[in-house]
Order: C-alpha cells, then structure tokens, then sequence
C-alpha cells in the first residue's frame, strides 16, 4: 500500500490552519534552540525570559514572566535561578510589594542576550523571515493576539 500525504484540499481548513501552528512553532522552536544552545550555551527557555526582561525598560515583577512567558511559574523560576548563576540577571526585592522580587538583565546578560538574539534572528531568516512579507508578518501577529487575548481574559 503506497503512502502519501493529505493535501490542504483534503482537510478542513480550520484543522489545516491548528495544524500549521504547531507545526511552525514546534519545527522553529526546535531550530532556535539548537542554534542557541550551540552557540551560547542559552536554551530557548532561557532566551524567552531574557526576551522578556530586555523589551522591559524597568525591573519584571517574577509574576509578570510567569504570566507573559510560555513558561510555568516553576519553570521560570527555575529558568531565573540558572540565569542569575550564570551572572546574567539579578533578583531584587519589589519596592511596591515586599513579598515579591523583580528581574533584571545584568549588563552582562544584555550583552549575552544581544548577541543570541542576533543568532536567533539569523536562524530564523532563511525559514521564517525572509520568507515573510510585512503584511505576512502583521497578519501573524494579528493572529496571534487574537488567540493570546481569549487566553489574557
């Protein structure tokens, strides 16, 4: 019996669409991490939560990373630990609230997240990217926030 694979036209498009989704961010995900953990020893876990802290002009709440990242609390938590060893954050008590700590990026750890999101970006151009359109990568996003939004709610 010969294989062969379902086209678009034979799958209904809301299944072909949730498909594509995960296949994208299951397949790019595991791109960038190789890329990352080759060459700066960063898994993506580790470089989400930088992401987080550089697109923050203050200190992140520990709270807030566990409700923007895709991340656990406990997994951030872990993540933040193993960031702060390698000197690439530091934890400091809130000033609005006593009970809670904030994150920050280190200078080292803006240097370190700089040059592997340059290596995350170059991983991405070929697959991603420079694939993409503008209007592409708005609808993306579009998407996205419509789908993170019922989620956020």
């Amino acid at each position: 019996m010969a294989k062969r694979k379902l086209t678009q036209t034979e799958m209904p498009v809301a299944d072909h669409a949730f498909y594509g989704l995960v296949w994208a961010g299951t397949v790019l995900t595991e791109r960038v991490d190789r890329a990352l953990t080759k060459a700066h020893d960063l898994p993506v876990s580790w470089f989400e939560v930088m992401l987080w802290l550089a697109s923050s002009a203050d200190p992140v709440p520990a709270s807030v990373l566990g409700n923007s990242t895709m991340l656990s609390r406990s997994q951030v938590s872990r993540v933040v630990d193993a960031l702060q060893t390698r000197g690439l954050v530091t934890r400091t008590p809130s000033a609005r609230d006593a009970r809670s700590v904030e994150v920050s990026l280190t200078p080292e750890g803006r240097r370190v997240f700089e040059e592997a999101d340059a290596t995350r970006r170059s991983c991405l151009a070929p697959v991603f990217t420079d694939l993409l359109d503008e209007e592409d990568l708005a609808a993306l996003s579009t998407v996205w926030r419509k789908l993170k939004a019922d989620k956020d709610a």
